[in-house]
């Protein structure tokens, strides 16, 4: 049993993660950064925690003290046109990874994107290859996971949806064609994965690309988010350049947008790896998007946008 600290442990993946580590027997202390409001800690497990900016070199110190392994889910990602990529993403990842290595941490775990690349002309595929590279440039021992699109109970892609059904009548607005190619992966598969490798000293400086059992177009996923709900809408598809000016309006009238221009460069290429990757390296076999999605039938979505406003009004 390890002593593992977790950045980005209050959100989506990290809900998901954070029970299954306390479950296996691991002391786990969330890295959770100074903010007026504390954020919600997975229900249920006992965990410490710190609280430390990413940029805070001292802070981080403080953190890492006593702990084995360091597991890296913090993003901005989610904010979209607001996220400061390279100060957080980039530059908290490497300093973060940094002080672990200067600390004796045994394993640095890092969770990126499928389609990472320092190179890319996206900003986030650009922002988790440039993450990738800075971790391995410290020397310390890593394992990063290129993960599809995650889907689950408050993800980003469902709940994304299925609030552009009810926001908007007759129609669901697709980005260029609606034919890119995605891999959801349920989060409960991705968070297992992980918790297994830091277990399993063969994953130690590994990439694994990583996603669901199939791949479905855009236009797929929603269609299949349609029928769990049963709203069925026409597909109206416009050109990225135009959406994006929506978008960002979206994002300054909101105080949390059901979509973000992460969501439009995400959906510009092709997010996939090979399919069998977790039944062959992993021994596990994955849930489909169908399967696992059933959470959207007891939500009020017309609710959670009024919500959405009345926070943007009230900030």
């Amino acid at each position: 049993m390890v002593n593992i600290l977790v950045t980005g442990g209050t959100g989506f993946i990290g809900q998901a993660l954070v029970p299954k580590l306390v479950e296996a027997g691991h002391t786990v202390r969330l890295l959770i950064r100074p903010a007026r409001r504390t954020p919600q800690v997975p229900k249920g497990v006992a965990v410490q925690i710190a609280v430390s900016s990413v940029t805070d070199g001292r802070g981080l110190r403080s953190a890492l003290n006593g702990m084995d392994v360091v597991v890296h889910l913090a993003s901005v990602e989610r904010q979209g046109a607001y996220a400061d990529l390279m100060r957080i993403d980039i530059e908290g990842t490497r300093l973060l990874a940094q002080i672990a290595k200067e600390s004796g941490i045994e394993r640095f775990v890092y969770v990126s994107h499928l389609g990472a690349d320092r190179f890319s002309a996206f900003p986030v595929s650009k922002t988790k290859g440039l993450a990738e590279e800075a971790i391995r440039r410290t020397g310390i021992q890593y394992t990063i996971f290129r993960s599809g699109i995650v889907f689950g109970e408050g993800d980003m892609l469902t709940s994304g949806i299925a609030q552009l059904l009810v926001a908007v009548p007759f129609f669901f607005i697709v980005p260029g064609d609606g034919k890119t190619l995605l891999q959801p992966i349920w989060v409960e598969d991705l968070a297992t994965v992980i918790a297994w490798a830091i277990e399993d000293s063969q994953t130690l400086n590994q990439i694994y690309e990583v996603g669901g059992p199939e791949m479905l177009s855009f236009c797929e996923v929603v269609e299949t988010v349609m029928d769990v709900m049963g709203k069925h809408k026409r597909f109206f598809y416009l050109p990225p350049p135009l959406l994006r000016g929506i978008t960002v309006f979206l994002e300054t009238s909101l105080a949390h947008s059901p979509v973000s221009v992460f969501w439009l460069d995400y959906l510009a290429v092709n997010h996939t790896c090979a399919i069998d990757t977790l039944p062959r390296l992993f021994q596990l076999k994955p849930s489909r998007l169908s399967q696992r999605i059933d959470y959207l039938k007891s939500v009020n979505w017309r609710r959670v946008l009024w919500q959405r406003l009345r926070a943007r009004e009230v900030g």
